[in-house]
């Protein structure tokens, strides 16, 4: 297995390393959409408590749904290829964070905000001094979430043309290929695992003022 895997590098390395670009073109742009759609409204909710229900009720059951039956879902709609596949990524990715955004700005202290209000500050100062740091750690963990979530689901989007690692797991599972399997499988993982590291470390550094 060792041999099969040293070789496939040795005569795929180019072919290998297109298909890691192309996981992660998709990934990084549906996280992108996700961001620009779920930062707003999760914001905005947070300031109406019937919105921030709804969402968090509507997202709740969505969330239930499984990656590759949303993927199925666009097709009949969007055809297949790239813009399916990420229209599919950015709905799984837009919940976690829009809940993550509109709690972290739900869960500030009325008495901070009231110390900011005495200290003569506006609103547009206390959103920008205030609320959006201490809401800024919560903000991080739904995007950290959103990111691997969106990684590990790429690798389905290959089944409907859009590329990526799962094209390798798919040709392996296809031609009993335990050495594709491997490969595709592992370099997800790494991937996933890189993405979360650098997201906790960034999450790590923001909270450093709540451990001194």
């Amino acid at each position: 297995m060792y041999e099969a895997i040293l070789t496939y590098f040795q005569q795929n390395s180019g072919d290998y390393a297109m298909l890691v670009l192309q996981h992660l073109k998709v990934s990084g742009f549906s996280v992108l959409v996700a961001l620009a759609i779920g930062l707003p409204l999760g914001i905005y909710s947070s300031f109406h408590e019937k919105l921030y229900n709804f969402f968090s009720g509507f997202f709740g059951i969505l969330s239930v749904i499984p990656s590759l039956a949303v993927l199925f879902i666009c097709i009949p709609i969007f055809g297949v290829g790239v813009l399916p596949a990420t229209i599919a990524l950015t709905f799984l990715a837009v919940p976690p964070i829009l809940i993550n955004t509109a709690v972290g700005f739900r869960s500030i202290s009325g008495s901070i905000l009231e110390t900011a209000v005495g200290m003569g500050m506006d609103g547009g100062d206390i959103f920008r001094k205030v609320r959006l740091p201490l809401a800024a750690p919560m903000m991080l963990t739904g995007l950290r979430t959103a990111a691997v979530e969106v990684i590990a689901s790429a690798t389905l989007a290959s089944y409907i043309g859009a590329g990526g690692l799962g094209d390798l797991i798919f040709t392996g599972l296809g031609l009993y290929r335990m050495d594709f399997l491997l490969i595709g499988g592992l370099s997800v993982a790494a991937l996933s695992l890189l993405v979360d590291l650098i997201l906790s470390l960034a999450e790590f550094g923001m909270t450093k003022y709540e451990r001194a």
